[in-house]
């Protein structure tokens, strides 16, 4: 017997890809379903465009945050299985048959993830780069996941209700991090159907790109900090990344000691150190290739290589401060 769907999705000033979003979730070839849109006291024209769809409309009085907008429409729903969306995230014509499909051959202790296309709706080099990015570090380890995302995430709603759901006093992100760790702490298995996809609109520049490595990377550290975890292999927040950062740190290390001292000698270990980073992140550089070809993941290969860990490192030192100046630190899960 299929099941009913509530699609719960959160909005926060989204007038630019609301319409887009609701778009695509009711031309799912999926019939067995409801849509519950949550306006986080939006001051754009989200709420006329929403009201042209046939789905239900909360509204938050006042800006409370995701977490908080995700609860009360799980609390409204009437779905058996939630399925949780961003108001900017375009769902194929099969993703909802292929929640409950996956989701129906699990059980109710199974929390199931999906991710983005690795091609994201806008065709921007910065979107591409990061939807592809994304797909990679979210799928690498599909059976074991760290964390299921928002972005995609289907549960069974008496398991998100007899765990509370996503905590509302916790970071401004993250959530579903931490509601996901709480689950496997639990006794639920977590699990990512690589085939379950949400195309995503980023619309990212350079500065975009790089604001928002920063942004989630200051979260993260604070986050893991925490926990105790800052190492772990963790969806975005992989290994191969955090090798990324380490070496791009090494080596301006490296280079500023060759021009402080005069001595090249520090230069020489420049190519093994650039060669190990590149060995390391092959996956991802294959990945790259493969959405949008040689000349693309040269370029996008550069990009992670010479530039993103800037914003990365950035934000995980911020972070770092921020979480030992702080008297009142995050929950850890």
């Amino acid at each position: 017997m299929a099941r009913f769907i509530s699609v719960v999705i959160p909005n926060r000033n989204g007038e630019a890809t609301i319409g887009k979003c609701l778009d695509a979730i009711f031309s799912s070839s999926y019939e067995d379903f409801e849509v519950i849109v949550v306006d986080d006291a939006s001051e754009d024209a989200s709420i006329a465009i929403i009201d042209k769809f046939p789905c239900r409309l909360l509204r938050l009085e006042k800006h409370s945050g995701a977490a908080r907008a995700r609860n009360l429409g799980a609390l409204h729903s009437k779905g058996d299985t939630l399925f949780f969306t961003d108001a900017d995230c375009l769902l194929q014509e099969d993703t909802l048959s292929i929640a409950s499909k996956t989701l129906a051959g699990e059980g109710p202790d199974v929390v199931l993830g999906g991710t983005y296309t690795p091609m994201p709706y806008d065709r921007r080099f910065f979107s591409v780069f990061q939807s592809a990015f994304i797909n990679y570090a979210e799928t690498k380890h599909a059976d074991r996941p760290d964390y299921i995302a928002t972005h995609a995430m289907v549960i069974d709603a008496r398991t998100f209700r007899e765990n509370n759901g996503f905590a509302e006093d916790f970071l401004p992100i993250l959530e579903d991090v931490e509601f996901s760790h709480r689950l496997r702490r639990a006794g639920y298995r977590l699990r990512m159907d690589p085939q379950l996809q949400v195309r995503h609109i980023f619309n990212f520049s350079l500065l975009g790109s790089l604001r928002n490595a920063l942004r989630k990377s200051l979260y993260w550290t604070i986050y893991s900090l925490a926990r105790g975890d800052l190492l772990a292999d963790s969806g975005t927040a992989s290994t191969e990344l955090k090798i990324n950062v380490g070496t791009y740190a090494l080596g301006a290390l490296l280079l500023l000691l060759a021009v402080l001292t005069g001595q090249p000698l520090f230069l020489l270990v420049l190519p093994p150190l650039i060669a190990f980073n590149l060995f390391s992140n092959r996956g991802l550089i294959r990945a790259l290739s493969s959405t949008g070809g040689p000349a693309f993941a040269l370029a996008a290969a550069l990009y992670y290589v010479l530039v993103y860990p800037l914003a990365v490192g950035t934000g995980a030192l911020l972070g770092a401060l921020r979480y030992l100046a702080a008297a009142e630190r995050p929950r850890p899960a």
